[in-house]
């Protein structure tokens, strides 16, 4: 299953378990912590009184009581200090041990705040790549949805900050809708004149009739425009589709199914679905999810959207990101969906 990244409340998803970032204590307090306590009610308090304390890095679990969720999953990230006293180690701990329990309990979807990140001033780009990380390498080897949920838009201003060159490369490379719209205006104003034809009697006078030009010998002979053939010459001209070109790309690159839409951030059963119908109709984000897990170039990647009807456009940020790193040989979906969730775009793959 793929990794999510969203804006919400934490205390407001539906899923098997969130994780709360506590405190070494347990015993609620600001931010996440204390939003999570009061959503839960005084009986998430009294089971965290019973686990006595948590080490940084470690995690511990209650259950959900008045929130959405079936679980709570305590987890203890490090005050951040100067990266030099072991955050890192710490943090990635956290992460670790709090999908450890979630496996435990046999959860299938679970939520995390960006741990440390808020009171305990672990930055927050830092912060973000160790939690990408660890949720990458887990769900290489797991099957489980997860939401990386982030409350305010402030964090996630990171765009420019993290990934300036992609920010250069959207300067460069993005014309807006309104451009877009202009030359497409030009176009069918440009065609409709080319295609007017001139008054004989304005001209008449200025420019005798002139005889039909004569034919050299030997010149071949006019072609009739070809008229359209039968349903049945049309229908063998009819070329993969993408379905049938992601199974051929999968079988050429030599990797198994899972390894395929575990890379896209795919989730299993949309991939079975795509598998067993020919016809089926990715989302463009879908196909360029697979195209980022099969590696291929921009234009094989060109090549993939067409089967499914969709092209790259200079007017879409979304596509110039995703161009950015493709022709970048950047093939990461997670650092993918971190820029893209950076300057405020869907993501690839789910």
């Amino acid at each position: 299953m793929p990794l999510l990244l969203v804006r919400n409340d934490i205390t407001k998803m539906k899923c098997d378990a969130i994780v709360n970032a506590a405190n070494n204590g347990l015993r609620g307090g600001g931010g996440v912590d204390g939003a999570i306590h009061r959503a839960a009610g005084i009986g998430l308090l009294a089971e965290c009184i019973t686990l006595g304390k948590c080490e940084t890095g470690k995690a511990k679990v209650t259950g959900g009581y008045n929130l959405p969720c079936r679980y709570v999953i305590h987890a203890v990230g490090p005050i951040w200090k100067d990266g030099e006293h072991g955050e890192e180690e710490l943090l990635r701990s956290a992460y670790r041990e709090s999908l450890a329990l979630a496996l435990e309990k046999n959860c299938e979807s679970i939520a995390f705040p960006l741990l440390s990140s808020g009171a305990y001033g672990y930055p927050k780009d830092l912060a973000m790549k160790v939690a990408l990380g660890c949720f990458n390498e887990f769900l290489l080897e797991h099957e489980m949805l997860i939401y990386l949920v982030i409350f305010d838009k402030e964090a996630t201003a990171l765009g420019e900050k993290l990934f300036p060159n992609v920010a250069k490369y959207i300067d460069d490379n993005y014309i807006g809708i309104k451009r877009v719209l202009e030359e497409r205006r030009f176009r069918e104003i440009s065609e409709e004149f080319s295609n007017r034809s001139v008054p004989m009697d304005c001209c008449a006078e200025a420019m005798p009739c002139m005889p039909a030009p004569k034919r050299f010998a030997g010149a071949a002979p006019l072609q009739k425009k070809k008229e359209p053939g039968s349903l049945e010459d049309a229908l063998s001209m009819i070329d993969e589709s993408f379905s049938e070109m992601l199974l051929r790309k999968i079988t050429e690159k030599g990797i198994t199914d899972a390894q395929c839409y575990k890379k896209a951030n795919v989730d299993r059963k949309l991939f079975s679905k795509i598998r067993s119908n020919p016809g089926y109709h990715p989302k463009k984000k879908t196909v360029l999810a697979f195209a980022v897990a099969l590696e291929l170039s921009l234009p094989e990647t060109e090549e993939m959207l067409l089967k499914a009807g969709y092209s790259l456009t200079k007017s879409s940020k979304f596509d110039i990101i995703v161009e950015y790193f493709i022709k970048s040989g950047i093939y990461d979906i997670f650092t993918i969906n971190e820029a893209l969730f950076s300057f405020d775009q869907d993501l690839l793959g789910f």
